[in-house]
């Protein structure tokens, strides 16, 4: 199966100035295959959102490749990106536009692809549902909805283009522990009925125990543990793994 996303040796420096250079991200290698849930695991700091910000252009690589579906995208433009990749951010208001409402922000991306105005109100109203809102939410804007309710939004908002890869970004992290479950049965439900990878971005390794097939732990810009949840739960090896662990079980 050829991976939808591939990683080799991903690094990033940040110069400061009259101090010397950051590496955020150091040599950093890693494969997704289409369907599968990675989580990538770390406390602030440690490299992960560099990383994901780095697969999405928002951020050029340093050093290194990055391959989606088979194809060399390390120096591609950002709207060659967005067509197979979408994110999904740790604050979902600030997301969004809050001059427009939230069906404005789930539909440009349709419009933006040539979609007529009524058939992409009528994709709106259909994605809005598939993330578990009513078609009435498109009429509100960001402030007038709960944080899990902009969420998912914001969902819908990536499910538009049909991407193959999506990258949740502490997507969770800033809802409380019961909407935090919702927005993950909801993400796994997603993944099973489009058959996406989600690359799963958290610093929370008890909240990806269940729902990710794979972890990746990072540690100052590197990679220090790799195994399934139970492997690297039951097992570790780092003391820095053991250290997040023991912060949340």
């Amino acid at each position: 199966m050829t991976p939808i996303l591939q990683i080799q040796n991903l690094k990033k420096i940040f110069s400061r100035d009259g101090q010397s250079d950051f590496t955020a991200v150091d040599d950093v290698s890693f494969d997704m295959v289409p369907g599968e849930c990675l989580g990538l695991i770390g406390e602030s700091g440690s490299g992960k959102s560099t990383v994901a910000n780095m697969i999405v252009r928002l951020l050029a690589p340093s050093g290194g490749r990055i391959s989606l579906d088979g194809e060399d995208v390390t120096d591609a433009d950002v709207r060659a990106i967005c067509r197979k990749v979408q994110m999904v951010f740790q604050s979902p208001q600030e997301s969004f536009d809050p001059r427009r409402t939230l069906g404005d922000g789930i539909g440009e991306s349709l419009l933006t692809a040539g979609r007529p105005a009524a058939e992409a109100r009528e994709e709106v109203a259909r994605l809005l549902e598939s993330v578990g809102l009513s078609p009435d939410f498109a009429s509100r804007y960001p402030h007038e909805v709960s944080g899990g309710q902009c969420q998912r939004a914001a969902i819908a908002r990536a499910l538009a283009i049909e991407p193959k890869l999506l990258i949740c970004d502490e997507a969770t992290s800033a809802l409380d522990v019961t909407v935090q479950a919702e927005i993950v049965a909801l993400l796994s439900h997603l993944m099973r009925g489009h058959g996406m990878a989600c690359l799963f971005i958290c610093h929370d390794i008890a909240l990806a125990q269940g729902f990710c097939d794979r972890l990746l732990v990072m540690y100052r810009g590197k990679i220090v543990e790799e195994g399934t949840p139970d492997e690297v739960i039951q097992s570790p090896k780092q003391e820095y793994t053991k250290m997040l662990i023991d912060s949340v079980l």
